[in-house]
């Protein structure tokens, strides 16, 4: 099931609501920018309740952490579909938030702790590993805000096209927003009156300034549920080689669920999961630029803008290999690109098995060196 977001006509209920909210008023006129007859022939009476259209993976991450595990007893207003209960909890397996009995395991419960999509959540416990905490929290507010991107009036697009190209980084969306966020936190350092410069910055740069406020806010939160639940919060290190491929190791371990190949090398990318392709939102670093990459990782998937996919980060098939769950791999429906992968991790397995041979081997010798009694029994972890 794809995170999309459908545009989708007004139902006959809100309709009404909209009639009667106008109806507190004096004075006023409602305009309906549809025709009178779609009101008897089309208009639905009610929309489908969202828990029956969204991805359920963070719902059911909460109520496994308050223990309202028996989906089949839990009174739902409207039931969502069996399907959608089973993908979340098949997502959650995937991201290491189950154990074995399918309640949710200490990673899962760390991840619970954060108010975010549970795939952001584990790219931030993630990035405690590989030590780019402090850019994962930015990545991960200027996501959940807004989006920072103002639609530029008519006449104007190459200008902001122009402007945003000054944050650009050649690894992706993911690392431009991490450029504008740090621009934006500079502007309001080096300004005697923070809330006009931060209005004129932003309208210079075409940015929102509302949607930069509440990244900020964002991510102090996140900052404190940090501290609260004693995570380590590395330095900042933005722009070194390491940290770059830290925070794309950090991504991937939580999104690699969202990887899409260009098919065709003209930006027709194909998801792997979901076998749907997608191009690139015009907000993206990459869009009208000459190097189009094949492999990317992508934040979210949307239908109702063109089949695009948005904050769109370049990855390589070996870091992929290397991160992904091999029992998410091999649920993957066939594909070129799977067969892409599968020669990869088949060029990257003879070094393991020669380093295994070599280990053998000196197990040998030292078996020769100090032979075993007949009662001893030796145990090799592997």
């Amino acid at each position: 099931i794809a995170d999309s977001v459908i545009t989708q006509p007004i139902s006959k209920s809100q309709a009404e609501m909209h009639k009667q909210i106008l109806g507190m008023s004096s004075s006023g006129k409602l305009f309906c920018l549809y025709p009178e007859e779609f009101t008897y022939k089309e208009m639905k009476s009610h929309l489908p309740a969202k828990i029956q259209e969204s991805n359920l993976t963070s719902m059911v991450l909460f109520l496994k952490r308050m223990d309202i595990a028996g989906f089949r007893h839990c009174d739902f207003i409207s039931r969502p579909a069996p399907e959608s209960l089973m993908q979340a909890l098949e997502d959650l397996d995937y991201l290491a938030a189950l154990d074995n009995d399918g309640n949710l395991s200490e990673f899962g419960i760390i991840m619970s702790e954060f108010p975010l999509d549970p795939q952001l959540s584990k790219s931030i416990l993630a990035s405690c590993e590989f030590e780019c905490v402090d850019e994962m929290l930015t990545i991960a507010a200027m996501v959940t805000a807004p989006n920072c991107f103002l639609h530029a009036p008519p006449g104007t697009e190459e200008i902001a096209l122009t402007c945003w190209r000054k944050f650009s980084h050649p690894a992706g969306d993911h690392f431009t927003l991490i450029n504008v966020f740090n621009a934006f936190k500079e502007a309001s350092t080096n300004s005697a009156s923070q809330y006009y410069s931060n209005e004129k910055w932003c309208r210079d740069y075409f940015l929102s300034c509302s949607a930069l406020r509440m990244a900020e806010i964002i991510r102090a939160e996140l900052v404190e549920i940090m501290k609260r639940i004693e995570l380590p919060i590395s330095e900042p290190d933005f722009g070194s080689k390491e940290n770059i491929l830290s925070i794309k190791k950090s991504l991937l371990s939580g999104y690699f669920m969202h990887i899409a190949r260009d098919v065709d090398g003209s930006g027709n990318y194909l998801m792997l999961t979901h076998r749907q392709v997608a191009q690139l939102h015009p907000f993206s670093s990459y869009y009208n630029t000459r190097r189009i990459p094949e492999w990317v990782l992508f934040h979210e998937f949307s239908i109702s803008e063109d089949n695009s996919i948005r904050v769109v980060s370049e990855i390589s098939p070996n870091l992929f290999v290397e991160l992904v769950p091999q029992y998410y791999f091999s649920n993957l429906p066939p594909s070129e690109s799977k067969d892409i992968l599968q020669e990869v991790i088949n060029h990257l397995s003879p070094v393991s098995t020669t380093k295994e041979e070599q280990k053998t081997n000196n197990d040998n010798k030292e078996n020769e060196k100090f032979p075993q009694s007949p009662t001893e029994q030796r145990c090799i972890i592997q």
